[in-house]
């Protein structure tokens, strides 16, 4: 059974909505290639996951936390 915008599985639920969107449409592409409805839930919220966390924008390797505002422990 596709997904669409209101229309998704439980477990996509609580996630964020960009999230979500991603999710569902991975999972809309699986099903269209005949794999089981569950594993296309978990797997398209997996891959969306995966698809966020390299879209986040990498620290440099100079910039490190220098901690300037921690107190020193006495």
């Amino acid at each position: 059974m596709p997904w669409y915008n209101g229309n998704y599985p439980p477990s996509f639920k609580n996630q964020p909505v960009p999230l979500r969107e991603k999710a569902v449409e991975i999972a809309n592409q699986m099903l269209e290639q005949g794999v089981e409805e569950g594993i296309a839930i978990a797997t398209g919220l997996k891959r969306a996951r995966i698809f966020f966390k390299k879209q986040q924008p990498k620290m440099s390797k100079n910039k490190k936390y220098s901690g300037a505002n921690k107190e020193k422990p006495k």
